[in-house]
């Protein structure tokens, strides 16, 4: 798939300290790509999501949505996996997919587990119902999933390493990874025995591309939050 001609303006539906935002804002950051930051304030009037107008862009109610115009048409695109993907397709310079088949699966294996292993069991919502619903310690449910799904991704990882998750280069992999270090120091897990995966963390913090999109450095940040 080529990029459209021509190139769409993008806006990107974001909260600050969002980790899947975050995840897209690496992505375009990486591939150079400029667009629009719209602030989507998750906690503010019980969550902007959740109105009417963020909700005919969004069925699901969440962060991030990219926004172009294509053909005359508005397009949204929701899921940061998807949103990813799209911009792998549009601009696949520098790549955040490794061109060998096996190891492009296995950077995708690796962010699954966080998009899909990890992630959605400490998300807002999900704690929300676990200290509402159940009478559970949503905080202790949460370090366990996390502890557990990074102990996961750095059993793999041990496999595929070199300076990032899947050899010398980022890959989407490492796009998920960091984003997902920075909720599990939220939760207070004990990173101590994920070595690998905070080496990794540190050498892809030294590249613009994660440092500028950092959620402390984003417009709508809340200092002290």
């Amino acid at each position: 798939m080529s990029a459209p001609e021509p190139r769409p303006a993008l806006t990107l539906y974001n909260y600050w300290r969002s980790s899947c935002s975050w995840r897209a804002r690496i992505a375009l950051a990486h591939k150079g790509v400029a667009y629009a930051y719209q602030p989507v304030n998750l906690l503010r009037d019980g969550g902007e999501q959740l109105r009417d107008d963020y909700r005919a862009k969004n069925p699901m109610a969440q962060v991030p949505t990219l926004e172009f115009e294509q053909g005359g048409a508005v397009r949204r695109v929701s899921q940061s996996m998807a949103i990813i993907e799209l911009l792998e397709d549009w601009f696949p310079a520098p790549p955040l997919l490794p061109a060998d088949p096996y190891l492009r699966a296995k950077a995708r294996q690796l962010a699954e587990t966080i998009n899909a292993g990890t992630q959605p069991l400490q998300n807002t919502g999900v704690l929300r119902h676990v200290r509402d619903e159940l009478g559970r310690d949503e905080m202790a449910w949460a370090r366990r999933f996390v502890a557990a799904g990074l102990a996961a991704f750095q059993a793999t990882a041990s496999e595929l390493a070199g300076k990032f998750c899947v050899g010398d280069q980022v890959t989407v992999a490492d796009v998920l990874l960091v984003p997902q270090l920075y909720n599990a120091r939220r939760l207070a897990v004990d990173l101590a025995p994920l070595s690998l995966l905070t080496r990794i963390e540190a050498a892809c913090m030294a590249l613009p591309a994660f440092q500028t999109t950092h959620p402390d450095r984003q417009m709508d940040a809340v200092a002290g939050a």
